[in-house]
């Protein structure tokens, strides 16, 4: 039997300050989205990941990389979204063996009406509590830990926005 490479004290409280983060983050920004249109964070981004996407349109295992789901997950969730009329299903024009989800122009302006919102409560939760280091900081270390767990993510392929 190995013994465990035990965390230092340094280690153990990074790692106990980003449990607390992970844990109270997405019940956090879930609260205000089920208040305003009863969705999820996880609904918010599926629609969030469309409306970026060109055409609104995303096969159904990209839209499951980019929001870090399984495709049994994300194929639930967008059944949700189809009987609100926000996302329609399709086959891919190029190959039929793939599934599109494309959002709808009522699950764009569902998206339209919930961002103010939800981005005004991102940036209570998160940034309104940090400086410019803090969030180059943030973006660094997230996509440090990202690589480790998912070194295909699309996060880590996006370019930077500048503003």
């Amino acid at each position: 039997m190995t013994s465990a490479r035990w965390l230092d004290p340094e280690e153990r409280q990074a790692w106990l300050a980003l449990l607390a983060v992970t844990t109270l983050l997405p019940g956090n920004l879930d609260g205000a989205l089920q208040r305003e249109a009863k969705v999820t964070l996880f609904d918010y981004n599926v629609l969030a990941m469309l409306s970026e996407a060109e055409d609104r349109s995303l096969p159904m295992s990209e839209l499951a990389s980019r929001t870090y789901s399984s495709l049994s997950r994300l194929s639930h969730v967008v059944k949700k979204l189809e009987l609100r009329g926000w996302v329609k299903r399709s086959p891919c024009a190029e190959d039929a063996r793939v599934t599109m989800a494309t959002l709808t122009e009522d699950g764009y302006s569902a998206i339209e009406q919930l961002a103010p919102a939800h981005v005004e409560s991102v940036r209570d939760a998160v940034f309104d509590g940090l400086d410019h280091k803090d969030i180059a900081d943030l973006e660094r270390l997230g996509k440090k830990i990202v690589q480790r767990l998912e070194p295909s993510s699309w996060v880590l392929r996006e370019p930077r926005i500048n503003s």
